[in-house]
């Protein structure tokens, strides 16, 4: 029989996870690279969205989090300089800046792919029946230098033989299966490739690759702790994980005691605690959430914590939308109380507000601590607030 869980309030639960994710406490009024870099790991990976109505996702996260910081310190840890690298994309919870270390953790996808067993269905041909095709974009990124998919479709390709799609799945499948990784991103966000042996710090390549299983224990461990609680499912999610490798991880972090087993009220499935979980008796924060930030992408969770429904409608008739286009749940202290649709008009320096939408049930001065939130993401990304 297994051992009776502890069982906690859906307050605390959220408290925890809340603190996990770095909320609570004052925000500097600028933050700097050290305050930045702790946030990155602390979250493990930002989602990298195209989407730039706003501002794009990855720069998002920090913001909500530790208030107005320099976006080209992110710039350079992700897309700058080779010495001054301390990110690497990849996908792990879609396509994803993640830390450096993380990257011997991610290795085992990196094969699978390789061996055709990862990626889209299109992608996963140049593994096998196509793989000549990939092996010859390769071996000219090898001698010429870093390409994008459009140096390829603008008449540079001498050989004749490819067209653009083609030859953007053979560089994604060259990108899963980590022969090339993101050397920059152009002005409209395109994708430009090198070997990764030229990108990665040589320092990183050289870390030992551990097995599969022992990648994913330590990619269930990271979530945990990043989460603070979580379903199952949850854990699964945040690196993408199929259910029986997590399985497996989640019983071996039980059994070393990382995980706590655990029962949250209201919730049907069990739940795991980190070990190292805060457990607050308030928060006090307030935060604009992007629809990509790890707090609420995973939209049961975030109904399980909040009792708040959340759907990014862009892709919905504009006749259909309920709040918008590209609508920003609104954290007050432990609560999501009220969305906003935003854009960022950069030809006339504003902040647009579409919208406002409170919860039911939002504090009366929900209007005024949103307005301080609005100013201060308006004076970030060097715009004025018009509602």
């Amino acid at each position: 029989m297994s051992p009776p869980r502890d069982r906690i309030s859906l307050a605390a639960a959220r408290r925890i996870a809340l603190a996990a994710q770095g909320f609570g406490g004052p925000k500097p009024p600028t933050a700097n690279w050290g305050r930045l870099a702790r946030n990155l790991d602390r979250l493990g990976l930002h989602q990298i969205d195209s989407v730039n109505v706003l501002a794009r996702a990855h720069y998002l996260p920090a913001f909500s989090r530790i208030g107005p910081y320099d976006r080209e310190l992110l710039d350079a840890a992700a897309w700058g300089a080779k010495p001054k690298r301390r990110l690497f994309e990849y996908w792990a919870h879609e396509a994803s800046l993640l830390p450096l270390p993380l990257h011997p953790l991610l290795r085992w996808r990196m094969a699978e792919a390789d061996r055709g067993e990862a990626g889209w269905g299109r992608v996963r041909l140049f593994a096998k029946e196509q793989r000549a095709e990939a092996e010859a974009i390769l071996a000219r990124i090898r001698d010429e230098g870093p390409m994008a998919a459009s140096d390829f479709e603008h008449g540079s390709s001498r050989s004749g033989w490819w067209e653009w799609g083609a030859t953007k799945h053979a560089l994604e499948w060259l990108f899963w299966a980590g022969h090339l990784t993101t050397a920059t991103r152009r002005g409209s966000f395109e994708r430009v490739y090198d070997l990764t042996e030229r990108v990665i710090p040589s320092a990183i390549l050289s870390l030992p690759t551990p097995d599969p299983a022992d990648a994913q224990r330590r990619l269930v461990a990271l979530s945990a702790r990043t989460l603070g609680l979580a379903t199952a499912g949850d854990l699964r999610d945040y690196f993408r994980l199929k259910p029986e490798p997590a399985r497996a991880a989640i019983e071996a972090l039980v059994e070393e005691g990382t995980l706590l087993p655990l029962t949250v009220e209201g919730w049907r499935n069990p739940a795991y605690l980190h070990a190292d979980a805060r457990r607050p008796r308030q928060i006090e924060t307030q935060a604009l959430l992007a629809p990509f930030d790890p707090l609420i992408w995973e939209r049961a969770r975030t109904e399980r914590l909040f009792g708040f429904r959340y759907r990014i409608e862009i892709y919905t008739p504009a006749d259909k939308r309920v709040h918008g286009y590209y609508v920003l749940p609104f954290l007050m202290d432990e609560a999501l109380v009220a969305r906003v649709d935003l854009k960022a008009d950069r030809q006339s320096g504003r902040l647009r507000v579409r919208a406002t939408h409170l919860e039911p049930g939002a504090p009366a001065n929900t209007r005024e601590r949103l307005a301080a939130e609005l100013a201060s993401m308006a004076e970030w990304l060097e715009l004025e607030v018009d509602s």
